[in-house]
């Protein structure tokens, strides 16, 4: 394999660069590594501008711990109305549907909604492992 990496001093440094080379592939390569799909379940009624500020955090959290979140309060809500009561119960439909491809369920917060509620009860019929963590993502 040639590369053209040169040293500090600028001289050619093959083995250097052959290192290089293969740490920036197995970087590349665990960023494609198996990742559970965990489902995040936390309030967006309410005050809705800083629940969907925490579910964004709390995504960020999942993915920093090698999963891959699914937040259907962030995503149903861009094209279905809160609402409207036939939305919301479509909405939590679409994300009991979800939870059923996920592997774990996360629980953020220290305050419980109606949706939530109805979440963790899907959870806890599914046999789902449930994980309880605070606003500030430490488990309890």
């Amino acid at each position: 394999m040639s590369n053209n990496y040169r040293n500090s001093e600028g001289y050619p440094d093959p083995t250097a660069g052959e290192a290089l080379s293969r740490i920036t592939a197995n970087e590349k390569q665990s960023l494609r590594a198996f990742r559970p799909i965990v489902y995040i379940c936390s309030p967006y009624s309410g005050d809705i501008d800083a629940n969907v500020a925490a579910a964004r955090r709390y995504c960020r959290f999942a993915v920093e711990q090698g999963y891959i979140p699914i937040a259907p309060h962030l995503l149903f809500p861009q094209f279905l109305d809160d609402n409207r009561s036939d939305e919301r119960e479509l909405g939590l439909f679409f994300g009991n549907a979800l939870m059923s491809k996920c592997s774990d369920v996360w629980v953020f917060g220290s305050r419980i909604s109606s949706g939530m509620e109805s979440e963790i009860k899907r959870a806890k019929w599914k046999n789902h492992y449930l994980r309880y963590f605070t606003e500030e993502c430490q488990e309890v």
